[in-house]
């Protein structure tokens, strides 16, 4: 047995998942650059992930639209 989601979430969907992965990215660098490799460093990363994410997938849900028409602006559709 799958899980599937409805089509209608995916937005949501990808949201969270784009979201989630570039905050844990970007937070780790950003927490490695400013305490350095400290005995717990993971710790630190991952309070600093949550913060991010907490902001990060709103923003991404909101954004997003207006991204795709800035792209479907400047990139030619597809001949197929």
């Amino acid at each position: 047995m799958s899980l599937k989601l409805p089509h209608r979430y995916q937005p949501i969907v990808f949201g969270a998942l784009l979201s989630g992965l570039m905050s844990f990215v970007v937070s780790g660098v950003a927490t490695w650059r400013a305490v350095g490799l400290v005995t717990d460093f993971v710790e630190i990363w991952i309070s600093a992930w949550l913060s991010a994410w907490l902001v990060a997938f709103p923003v991404v849900l909101i954004i997003a639209p207006f991204v795709r028409r800035i792209t479907n602006l400047v990139v030619k559709p597809s001949n197929g």
